[in-house]
């Protein structure tokens, strides 16, 4: 007698699942993996209070994911930190894509010719993702690790993504994101946004002028693959007192060969 195969996905009678109905213990431990992620080094206290959570709570979440080594302790210190474990899993994405691997050279060739730090970064639910950084060896630089998240807006990378958006999707951007200010340079408005677009489309690279950090200056280009998309941005940073209007335009040039480099290596350009 033949049967009728199985169908794969929810369990019967299973409904969409609400965040409030998800498995609580699994949503807990990724709130504290977040968390931990957040921090340089987090008490058991801390913790507790920012997750609104008893500390004997977080004491059973931590310790079971540091027997699957996705924490770890420092006893000395009291604080916990984010394993090896997370850091394998979170390199599986890196992996997923190639843009990492093909712009690595790039963007060391980029560190010595301009003497400041590269960064890659790709877009995610309205924010820059930095997924890699070659830094310089000055003692001020710019520094935004694999994992570090920036608002398009107020950012070189992602000012240099918007760019590539028509204009519906840019019209939509601005309806929806919190255009938060950050200084008194920020792009904070709808005007403001559209201006900035216009002039990096004109120039083929977005700057941004002390919009994030005051006294740090970034200058960015978009990278696209084989099907002529926007994949990921190249960009520059380093402080005001070294990247001045003169060196500006100059390190514009190098992040746009930059960025052809790499997607002539995706197939794209």
């Amino acid at each position: 007698m033949q049967q009728t195969p199985r169908r794969r996905g929810r369990p019967k009678g299973m409904k969409s699942v609400e965040k409030s109905s998800g498995i609580q213990a699994l949503d807990r431990a990724l709130d504290v993996l977040e968390a931990l992620a957040a921090r340089d080094g987090t008490t058991l206290t801390e913790l507790a209070d920012y997750l609104n959570q008893s500390p004997a709570t977080m004491y059973r979440v931590l310790t079971t994911l540091q027997h699957r080594q996705y924490v770890e302790s420092n006893p000395e210190r009291q604080e916990w930190f984010v394993g090896p474990e997370a850091f394998r899993l979170g390199s599986a994405f890196l992996r997923s894509t190639n843009i990492v691997e093909r712009s690595r050279s790039v963007m060391r060739d980029l560190v010595v010719r301009t003497g400041e730090t590269a960064n890659l970064g790709i877009e995610r639910d309205g924010h820059v993702l930095f997924v890699s950084q070659v830094e310089t060896h000055e003692t001020i630089r710019a520094f935004f690790p694999p994992g570090t998240r920036a608002p398009l807006h107020a950012s070189g990378i992602g000012k240099a993504l918007l760019s590539t958006f028509d204009d519906e999707r840019v019209e939509a951007f601005i309806k929806t994101a919190k255009l938060v200010s950050f200084t008194d340079k920020t792009v904070a408005n709808a005007e403001q946004v559209r201006e900035a677009i216009r002039q990096t489309r004109q120039r083929g690279y977005s700057f941004d002028d002390e919009e994030r950090t005051l006294g740090m200056r970034c200058v960015a280009a978009s990278i696209v693959n084989s099907y002529g998309e926007a994949v990921a941005g190249i960009s520059v940073s380093g402080p005001i007192v070294r990247m001045t209007n003169t060196k500006v335009s100059e390190i514009g040039q190098l992040v746009v060969e930059a960025a052809n480099e790499v997607s002539r290596r995706l197939g794209g350009g």
